[in-house]
């Protein structure tokens, strides 16, 4: 919940920084945000980020939330299944502190830019694919919660392949596959603090 709630926040904060010229939430990417350089032209756009710095940081904030509210959400469930979960979150988490060290700028940085690029396709494709598996196992929550993480999930994936189908609308479809899986681990958090407040004993013998 805390993980969903910092990285709008700071999305938010970040593009209001954003002057001249002002920042799209339908035609700029996720990733302009943290490009250090001001000036920069990068595929048809104008990108200058005042408070990278800041976009930055909650990109890898959000690979090391999301991970570990995941691996102890993985607590929950037997097997292979939890062997599965647990590598998906980690590899997020993994992938998405690469996005925030390294920026997805067109300034000749091939190596930076290809790290980003990288890293961002494994970390939405690890966290939807999470999302998709929640909804698989029935010991993690009831039928309506089940289905809700499954179609988040699959309609996460499914708009990353629009992305680049026109560029007035790359930013929405990209955030489609991104805000999916931060919308499916707060309600998963409601979720959890819900079972916690009608069996605390249940709760604390997974935190053992």
């Amino acid at each position: 919940m805390v993980n969903a709630v910092q990285w709008v926040v700071a999305e938010a904060i970040t593009a209001a920084a954003w002057t001249d010229p002002s920042y799209s939430y339908a035609t700029n990417y996720i990733s302009d945000l943290g490009v250090p350089e001001c000036g920069t032209k990068f595929q048809g756009r104008d990108i200058c980020s005042p408070a990278h710095e800041l976009m930055n940081a909650s990109f890898m904030v959000q690979g090391i939330l999301f991970a570990t509210g995941v691996v102890l959400l993985a607590r929950l469930v037997e097997g292979r299944a939890r062997r599965v979960i647990t590598a998906l979150a980690v590899a997020h988490g993994v992938a998405f502190v690469l996005v925030g060290l390294f920026h997805g700028a067109g300034d000749g940085a091939k190596l930076s830019l290809a790290v980003h690029v990288g890293a961002a396709a494994v970390g939405i494709l690890c966290a939807n694919t999470v999302a998709i598996m929640a909804g698989a196992l029935r010991s993690l929550g009831p039928p309506a919660y089940r289905i809700f993480s499954i179609t988040v999930g699959v309609l996460g994936l499914l708009s990353e392949v629009f992305v680049g189908a026109s560029a007035s609308t790359a930013g929405v479809f990209e955030r489609g596959g991104v805000y999916s899986w931060l919308l499916w681990g707060a309600v998963t958090g409601v979720l959890v603090l819900v079972k916690h407040r009608r069996s605390p004993a249940m709760m604390e013998n997974v935190a053992v």
